[in-house]
């Protein structure tokens, strides 16, 4: 679907900092009632875009535009919403947290779309982040969350991951992935070169021990271990995002914490517990990244929240929808929690 840009003249960032000219990339599925409370969000994950969901949504879907006007966005830094790659600050650009994400998707909800509430915002991965942090941030306008292989905040596990993630695509020698400064990464393909290595050390994190084990990569039709690694990983990561827009992703992952809203003092079981959204969350049993136990605490610390754990052996890219029966987990899931009534906001 093609999309619009919301520009901004200037967003304050948490940070204190600003970012000028910020746009972000959306796209409207459906149409929004005369009130503007059948909204839907879906933000973006690490490399998505607003094209993110569309297995979510569509007529008979679970997020069926035949009643819900279903808004998806793009994370900053993902080389369509402002990026590095994009926008004039270039090398520059500002560091992101969720917090600056967020509000700048409030912005276009009510100032550009006449959005008055939301009846769900759900997400993966760093999706879910958002959606969480939505619903700390903005109480009043959240009426339920879903997030899935996600989590309020970035547990230090995961952040050995994402520094992982950031060596080795810095291990070119240079901050913009080209090994001499120029765009193509030079005569020796030094760009490429810390995006494959990337993909590499993703790609141990994203599926679990038993999908490696049964060749779970089978599934989606390639025949080899080594296939898939080149196939998928690696060529998701040359083919996306540029290399600075990939590490500004990274950082507004690591920083995901819902405690440091204002108001909670970094006290992320307090900002969770000032939830009022109704909530179901959607771990993955095997998620390397995202741990049942957290989701589990989560839960417990939320007012109106329900966990389910998706099952099965993919991990993390459960959140993905990578099989039918994941997609079909997932869609029951938001559907159920559509279908009750949530609190007053």
């Amino acid at each position: 679907m093609d999309h619009r840009v919301f520009t901004l003249d200037s967003l304050p960032l948490a940070d204190g900092g600003t970012l000028p000219s910020a746009g972000i990339a959306y796209a409207v599925h459906g149409t929004l009632d005369a009130d503007g409370r059948n909204a839907v969000l879906c933000p973006s994950y690490f490399g998505g875009d607003h094209t993110a969901y569309d297995w979510l949504i569509g007529e008979g879907r679970p997020l069926d535009t035949r009643r819900y006007c279903v808004v998806t966005v793009g994370l900053f830094g993902n080389g369509v919403s402002s990026s590095p790659s994009n926008h004039p600050l270039g090398a520059a650009f500002p560091r992101i947290s969720p917090r600056d994400n967020v509000d700048a998707q409030y912005r276009l909800l009510t100032e550009e779309l006449g959005v008055t509430e939301l009846a769900l915002v759900t997400g993966w991965s760093m999706g879910a982040a958002h959606a969480y942090q939505w619903a700390v941030s903005y109480p009043r306008m959240v009426r339920r969350i879903a997030p899935f292989c996600g989590s309020a905040a970035t547990s230090e596990h995961n952040r050995v991951f994402l520094a992982a993630l950031a060596a080795a695509l810095r291990a070119d020698g240079s901050a913009d992935g080209s090994a001499d400064g120029s765009a193509d990464g030079g005569a020796d393909g030094g760009a490429d070169r810390g995006r494959r290595a990337a993909g590499r050390v993703f790609a141990g994190w994203a599926a679990s021990h038993p999908f490696w084990a049964q060749g779970g990569y089978r599934e989606l039709g390639f025949a080899s271990r080594e296939e898939y690694l080149t196939g998928f990983w690696e060529e998701f990561f040359v083919a996306g995002p540029s290399t600075e827009d990939l590490l500004t992703m990274i950082d507004t992952w690591a920083r995901a914490d819902v405690g440091a809203t204002p108001g909670f003092d970094g006290r992320t079981e307090a900002a969770l517990g000032s939830v009022t959204a109704e909530a179901v969350l959607l771990p993955g049993a095997r998620d390397l990244c995202f741990a049942v136990e957290d989701e589990a605490r989560a839960a417990a610390l939320m007012p109106r929240a329900a966990l389910r754990v998706i099952p099965g052996v993919w991990g993390h890219l459960a959140g993905a929808g990578a099989t039918a029966a994941d997609r079909a987990f997932i869609g029951e899931a938001i559907t159920a929690l559509l279908a009750t009534q949530p609190a007053a906001v």
